[in-house]
């Protein structure tokens, strides 16, 4: 009952904004997912509308800032992980022996980590993914054409430098919602 109130929500929500939903999250039951771009508080807003849509058990990271009264309980309902983003305490290396050892985990990822312009990304989420065997899903917020989706399926591979290449190949056509805040996955020279 309580998936058939969110489904009716987020569609009430996605009316509203004139946003829509595009592709599913194939049938996998461990998976790395990524937030792109990550430039407005509304991106969140977006990824939780598909969440609740489709019914899913995804856990995201979020600064752990957030994780007081009156909000705690709200992210925590909603999957979030709280992060101390100024602690380097092995997250990469607990989340993927989490992964490992769950028979399900979705984890959504920013891999920008601020919404504030970042140069390079932050490869954090395809570490775990790398580390737990999991695949990445490739998630997105276009506000050129007010959607938020899922692309392809990628697998980590042996060259990470490559794969980030492939990864800003797909994300090249995504508009965020402050295009001067986003950049594409890879080294700048």
């Amino acid at each position: 009952m309580r998936s058939f109130f969110h489904k009716l929500f987020a569609q009430l929500c996605l009316l509203i904004t004139g946003w829509r939903l595009e592709g599913q999250i194939p049938d996998l039951r461990k998976c790395v997912i990524i937030g792109a771009p990550h430039t407005s508080n509304w991106d969140f807003f977006f990824g939780v509308l598909y969440k609740l849509y489709y019914n899913l058990n995804i856990n995201f990271l979020i600064k752990k800032e957030l994780f007081r009264f009156p909000f705690r309980w709200v992210f925590h309902y909603i999957g979030g992980i709280p992060v101390d983003r100024r602690k380097h305490d092995h997250l990469v290396d607990h989340l993927s022996e989490k992964m490992k050892n769950s028979k399900d985990f979705y984890l959504a990822i920013a891999p920008e980590g601020s919404r504030k312009q970042v140069i390079v990304w932050k490869r954090g989420f395809y570490h775990i993914a790398k580390k737990a065997g999991v695949p990445i899903i490739l998630g997105y917020m276009d506000y050129r054409r007010k959607v938020v989706g899922v692309g392809p399926v990628f697998y980590p591979g042996a060259d990470i430098d490559a794969d980030m290449k492939e990864i800003a190949l797909f994300y090249s056509t995504i508009q965020a919602k402050f295009p001067g805040n986003f950049y594409l996955p890879v080294e700048r020279n």
